[in-house]
C-alpha cells in the first residue's frame, strides 16, 4: 500500500509540472475530466479571461486527495465517490437578472456554493450569445425573446431552464398628465435596445390599446435613455429596474407613471410579461445534468434570498457593481420582480408570452415558435 501511494504521489507531482508548463487550449465539449488527475491546464480563450482549467498545483493537490481517498477506501472496503469538479461558466446582464444571483455569487466567492462557478456580467445580450456559441459560457441569463431567437438560430443549441424575472419595465416621465397608455399619444418616448423586450412590450401594448402617433426612439442602453430623458430630449422613457428607480431618485422631477406589467395583464389574459430567462447550452446539459441541477437549486435559493433579505441583498448588489448606492438598491429590489419558475409552469408562462410576440411579429421570436425541446424539464 505504501508503495502504491508513493507511485500516486510521484504521478501527481509530474502532472503538476506538465500542467504548469503546458500550452493553453480552447474549451471543447466534454472537456471535464472524469479522472482525479487532469493531464493539462485549459483556458477558455475569451477576452474576459474565463479560466476553464486548474493550475499545476491545483492538479497535484487533486491527485494527492485522490491518493488519500483511494488508500482509505482500500483500508475499510468503502467505495470512494469522485466529485464532479466541472466549472460552470455563468453569464448575466447588468440588472435584475444578476440581482437575483448575487447571493450565489457571494457564496461561490467564499467557496460555500455546492457547485463550481465562474461568473461574468455584461451590458448587452450579444456578448452572451457570442460566449454561448464559442462554448465559453455554459449558462446565461438573458431576455426571454432572445432565448427563442437563439434557439432558432442555433438549431436547438440552447434550452430554457427557468424564468428569472417577470415584469420589470416602467414608463418614467416628468409629465403629470401621463396616467394611461392613451396619454402617450403625440408624445416622444425613448427606449433602450431596439428589438429587445422594452421595444416589443411597448409595441404590443400600444397596438392592443389602439394608441397611435407615439414617437418611439431608440438608444443602445438604459443609462443613455435615462440621460436623454433627464436632459429633456423626450417626454417619457421606458426603463427597466433598477434604472427606473435610479431615475426618480436622481431627478426629483421624474416619476414612474406606468407599470408595464400591470398594463400587460389588462390585455394579455393568457400570458405574463416574462422579462428574463435562464438558458443552458444543450450539449452542456446533456454532459453535466447534475451540475445543471445543482445550479438550478442554488439559483432558486439565491432568488429567494434577494426577495426575502432586502438589506443584505442590496449590499451585495452594490458589491457586484450593479447599483452604486445601497439606498437605491433597497428601493429597487422589491420592484424588480425577481423570481424562479421552472418545469411545466415555466413552459406554460413562457410559451404564452412568446406566442403573444409571435402573433405581433414572428421575427420577435426568431421566425418560428420554439418546439417542446426548447424547455428543459429534466428533474
Amino acid at each position: 500500500m505504501k508503495k502504491k501511494i508513493a507511485m500516486l504521489l510521484c504521478a501527481a507531482l509530474l502532472t503538476g509540472v506538465v500542467a504548469g508548463c503546458g500550452a493553453s487550449t480552447k474549451r471543447e465539449s466534454g472537456a471535464a475530466a472524469s479522472s482525479a488527475v487532469q493531464s493539462s491546464a485549459q483556458e477558455s480563450g475569451s477576452e474576459e479571461g474565463f479560466s476553464a482549467g486548474k493550475s499545476g498545483s491545483d492538479v497535484a493537490a487533486t491527485a494527492l486527495e485522490s491518493a488519500s481517498s483511494a488508500s482509505a477506501a482500500s483500508g475499510d472496503g468503502a467505495q470512494a465517490e469522485a466529485k464532479d469538479d466541472t466549472v460552470v461558466h455563468v453569464a448575466s446582464l447588468k440588472g435584475p437578472t444578476t440581482m437575483g444571483l448575487v447571493s450565489l455569487m457571494e457564496k461561490s466567492a467564499k467557496k460555500e456554493a455546492k457547485g463550481n462557478y465562474e461568473f461574468r456580467m455584461e451590458t448587452m445580450p450579444d456578448a452572451l450569445m457570442k460566449g454561448i456559441v464559442s462554448k465559453e459560457i455554459d449558462i446565461a441569463l438573458i431576455p426571454a425573446n432572445a432565448a427563442a431567437v437563439w434557439y432558432n438560430k442555433t438549431k436547438g443549441a440552447v434550452q430554457v431552464i427557468d424564468i428569472n424575472t417577470l415584469g420589470v419595465l416602467y414608463v418614467v416621465s416628468a409629465d403629470d398628465q401621463i396616467k394611461t397608455l392613451s396619454d402617450l399619444k403625440g408624445k416622444s418616448v425613448v427606449l433602450p435596445n431596439k428589438g429587445a423586450t422594452p421595444d416589443y412590450a411597448m409595441q404590443y401594448l400600444l397596438k392592443e390599446n389602439k394608441v397611435s402617433d407615439v414617437s418611439l426612439n431608440y438608444v443602445s442602453e438604459a443609462t443613455e435613455a435615462l440621460t436623454d430623458l433627464s436632459a429633456g430630449k423626450y417626454d417619457a422613457a421606458v426603463l427597466p429596474q433598477p434604472f427606473a428607480t435610479v431615475a426618480t431618485i436622481k431627478n426629483q422631477k421624474l416619476k414612474t407613471v406606468l407599470n408595464l406589467q400591470e398594463e400587460w395583464d389588462k390585455v394579455a389574459k393568457d400570458s405574463k410579461l416574462v422579462t428574463g430567462v435562464t438558458v443552458v447550452r444543450t450539449e452542456f446539459a446533456k454532459e453535466h445534468p447534475e451540475a445543471v441541477k445543482t445550479f438550478m437549486e442554488e439559483h432558486k435559493a439565491s432568488a429567494a434570498f434577494a426577495n426575502e433579505n432586502t438589506d443584505e441583498a442590496a449590499a451585495l448588489v452594490v458589491k457586484q457593481g450593479i447599483i452604486e448606492k445601497e439606498p437605491i438598491a433597497k428601493q429597487a429590489l422589491p420592484k424588480c420582480n425577481i423570481t424562479y419558475i421552472d418545469g411545466k409552469e415555466m413552459e406554460s408562462l413562457l410559451s404564452g408570452y412568446l406566442k403573444t410576440l409571435f402573433d405581433l411579429n414572428p421575427k420577435m421570436v426568431g421566425g418560428t415558435m420554439p418546439d417542446e425541446s426548447f424547455y428543459y424539464l429534466a428533474k
